[in-house]
């Protein structure tokens, strides 16, 4: 807890989840790519993204394949952000942190990651991480029976959120 600066086991900040989304705008051979290449990244089977608009423009119907994610949890969710991290030289815009405290940004070519091979099959495809940060208790907001609101004490600010990441990831937040 000192290594943090909270003052009890309920201010600790830990990362609730992890979400690495490749958003491909189409079904078919993209799509197939792309969870291949999430499944290699993140060891897990993807859950494929479906259009909830219908737009005669870009050919995207309402209910079609446009993406895949997959959402990490605990340390598996920890390992893939230092990974990500080290992709973007631990340097993260601070603009990339929400009011929440949460912070999401882009990589932009998978092969990026260390141990990832160029595939001529696969091509150049990037993608968008999304970190959800909380504290014990949040729970309650998310819970089906009797969900509260969270007080206002217990939520993280955007400055605690980049000093938690700072201190835990060993990242620079450029301003």
């Amino acid at each position: 807890m000192k290594k943090t600066g909270a003052s009890g086991k309920m201010r600790i900040i830990h990362v609730q989840k992890t979400v690495v989304n490749i958003g491909v705008g189409e079904a078919g051979e993209k799509l197939i790519k792309a969870e291949k290449v999430l499944g290699m990244l993140t060891n897990r089977t993807p859950v494929r993204t479906l259009s909830r608009t219908h737009n005669r423009d870009l050919g995207v119907r309402k209910g079609m394949p446009i993406g895949v994610k997959v959402t990490l949890r605990e340390t598996e969710a920890e390992d893939f952000i230092k990974r990500a991290l080290w992709v973007k030289e631990n340097r993260i815009a601070n603009y990339s942190f929400d009011p929440e405290g949460n912070f999401s940004f882009g990589i932009s070519d998978y092969t990026d990651f260390e141990g990832m091979k160029y595939d001529p099959k696969i091509g150049i495809i990037g993608m968008d991480i999304s970190v959800t940060l909380a504290r014990p208790g949040k729970r309650v907001t998310l819970r089906r029976i009797a969900p509260r609101k969270l007080p206002m004490n217990q939520r993280i600010t955007k400055e605690e959120g980049v000093t938690f990441v700072k201190n835990k990831f060993k990242v620079e937040v450029i301003e």
